[in-house]
């Protein structure tokens, strides 16, 4: 009687190669891949007869056998899907290491009847996964390289099962110690994080395992990993709807900065736009809230004072990277970023170790080229100005960031201030008293920076508050003052000097107290008195003093004079002179003012005058308060 598996036992001890491929093809074309079903399973079933018979010389001929079985997998009956299985997996379990050279067609094929709707078909196919898990697992001989594009394809599948089926074999290829997953990271990572946000659980918690251990990986080797390229990546799932995947995306966010430091400066503006709104998250997502912070803060020490001196335009600067272990970073690849690299037109190079924490250990001299993208940075904090929806800690922690800068790259931030100062204004009005004060910290620094000095004009837009132009300046006589002192008062020697700005920031200031009285009446005397702890405060009043003497509309000019006139006459500070005619708009705090100076004839004189005055309501009201002023102990 014939038997197959003696006939190609035959073949072999002859090695009669012809014949054994002879005995495959008909097996394959006249049955495997005929047109009747049971022709399909007798030759799936002698397909794998012939592959036990060959034994270890099924490895010169697996192409042959595994193709036609392949084929069978996208059968319509389920039963012979099933035979295709149990073939394949006779095939695979005599070839053993035989088949790695065949692995992304046998992967393919498998990752399509993982979602298989016949649970049979899916058991077995579920044995022939583990088989070549095992044989992966055991091998030295896996060509990583050949199977990333075939996985990166896979990973965007929708469907449940195949999703589980790519996870597992991650799972699998991570735990291998000669296979190096952690290289072609950047090439899956989005697929990941895609899946992290499957409805099925168990597929959740089996991707926050695969990415866990990626995490730990690139913790304990940060010198391979490729940073730069997953930065956009990590943005853009930073923003997700889903929570899970926002909170592992600012985890890993929260990591990449301390690990890579400066490398991802290039990337900043697209990490603030992921980070400032999580920072005003309610309790609900506190998780989010307090990793989103500690980006923020590892972000805003990345800028230093030498982003300064390069022109991004022109140069680039070349820093060493910073790790925080002894491991150093290697220069990474060109990310496919949205923001445009850095030139290679000049260099600088600077020691990290002096600029960063002194905890960093460089110990490599390979250099990477870091620019901070200052325009992008500072359109992304103005646009969230701008957004009135935003919460008061990300505008809070917008107004941060603008100080920060403008302490640490003054220079280059000042191109920037003609476009700001208008919404920095309009913060003066927002709800919360802790926006207000870093806005003012903000304004402050404008208008006393060195950086913001310009040759005899500021810059204009259409702010002045008079017909004519205005010089943006300090005026000649509060100048003469400041120098030469005033009775009693010395200029501190940390007193700011005020720049270009200052002046334009006193027009428009009281220019928005006129045209919003409610601001002036709910928060004008803590904007003037914080301003004066900011600046110098003699400046603060002798500038709005000049500026009040141009005032038309005389009803404002006699309310900010009483205003001024409460803060100077409870406060410590003594100032003279030069508000005397400002004061003038206001009879009761001329009178008050002249008590300060102690000109108490030029009061009396004032009094006198009184009666020929119409008596008001205002006027009465604005008695009774210089009564209780005089009686208060700081006036005393």
């Amino acid at each position: 009687s014939f038997s197959l598996p003696r006939l190609v036992r035959e073949f072999v001890a002859q090695n009669n190669t012809s014949q054994i491929k002879h005995v495959i093809q008909i097996l394959s074309q006249e049955f495997a891949l005929s047109q009747h079903p049971h022709s399909r399973k007798g030759g799936l079933i002698g397909l794998a007869a012939c592959s036990i018979a060959l034994g270890k010389d099924s490895g010169l001929y697996l192409k042959e056998l595994i193709e036609p079985v392949l084929t069978c997998f996208n059968d319509a009956d389920s039963r012979l899907r099933y035979y295709a299985c149990e073939a394949l997996y006779n095939i695979v379990k005599v070839a053993r290491g035989s088949v790695l050279p065949h692995f992304n067609v046998l992967f393919d094929g498998l990752s399509k009847l993982a979602a298989d709707p016949d649970p049979n078909v899916k058991s077995g196919s579920e044995l022939l996964d583990r088989l070549l898990k095992d044989i992966v697992t055991e091998s030295n001989q896996f060509d990583l390289v050949g199977f990333i594009p075939l996985l990166r394809e896979r990973i965007y599948s929708n469907n449940q099962y195949a999703r589980q089926f790519i996870i597992s074999w991650i799972l699998v290829l991570e735990s291998v110690p000669d296979i190096n997953l952690l290289d072609y990271l950047p090439e899956i990572l989005d697929g990941l994080f895609q899946i992290l946000g499957d409805n099925s659980k168990e597929i959740r918690k089996m991707c926050e395992v695969a990415l866990g251990e990626f995490l730990k990986e690139i913790k304990k080797n940060p010198s391979s990993v490729k940073f730069a390229e997953m930065a956009n990546i990590l943005v853009i799932h930073c923003q997700a709807a889903d929570d899970l995947i926002q909170l592992t995306a600012m985890c890993w966010m929260r990591e990449f900065i301390q690990l890579a430091g400066r490398v991802m400066l290039p990337y900043s503006s697209g990490i603030l736009t992921a980070v400032l709104p999580c920072l005003s998250y309610d309790d609900r997502k506190k998780n989010i809230k307090e990793v989103a912070n500690v980006c923020n803060q590892s972000l805003m020490k990345l800028v230093i004072p030498e982003d300064d001196e390069m022109d991004e335009a022109k140069q680039s600067m070349t820093l060493l990277a910073e790790p925080t272990s002894e491991e150093s970073l290697s220069k990474p690849e060109a990310a496919s970023s949205g923001e445009s690299r850095p030139p290679h037109c000049g260099r600088r190079e600077l020691d990290i170790t002096m600029l960063n924490q002194p905890f960093s250990f460089p110990c490599s001299c390979e250099r990477i080229q870091v620019t901070l993208n200052l325009d992008g940075i500072v359109q992304v904090l103005d646009c969230h100005l701008h957004d009135t929806s935003i919460g008061m800690m990300t505008r809070i922690a917008v107004l941060k960031w603008l100080y920060h800068l403008y302490i640490k790259t003054p220079r280059k931030m000042f191109r920037h201030t003609d476009s700001l100062f208008p919404i920095l204004l309009r913060t003066l009005s927002d709800e919360s008293d802790e926006v207000i004060l870093k806005d003012l910290e903000v304004l402050a620094e404008i208008a006393s920076s060195p950086a913001g000095q310009t040759e005899g004009h500021g810059p204009s837009d259409g702010s002045d508050v008079r017909p004519g132009p205005v010089e943006l300046h300090v005026p000649a006589r509060a100048g003469q003052l400041s120098a030469s002192g005033t009775k009693g008062l010395e200029c501190s020697p940390s007193t700011p000097t005020m720049n270009s700005y200052f002046y334009k920031f006193m027009i428009n200031l009281l220019k928005r107290f006129s045209s919003e009285r409610k601001l002036l009446e709910t928060r004008g005397a803590f904007i003037i008195r914080q301003l004066c702890l900011l600046l110098n405060a003699e400046n603060i009043f002798h500038s709005m003093a000049d500026i009040l003497l141009r005032e038309e509309d005389l009803k404002f000019a006699s309310t900010m004079v009483h205003t001024l006139n409460t803060i100077l006459l409870t406060s410590s500070e003594l100032f003279q002179r030069c508000l005397y005619r400002s004061w003038c708009h206001n009879p009761v705090t001329t009178v008050s003012l002249c008590f300060l100076t102690q000109n108490y004839k030029h009061a009396y004189d004032l009094i006198q005058k009184f009666g020929d005055l119409e008596v008001t309501v205002d006027f009465l009201t604005e008695v009774d308060k210089l009564v209780q002023l005089i009686e208060c102990p700081i006036f005393t």
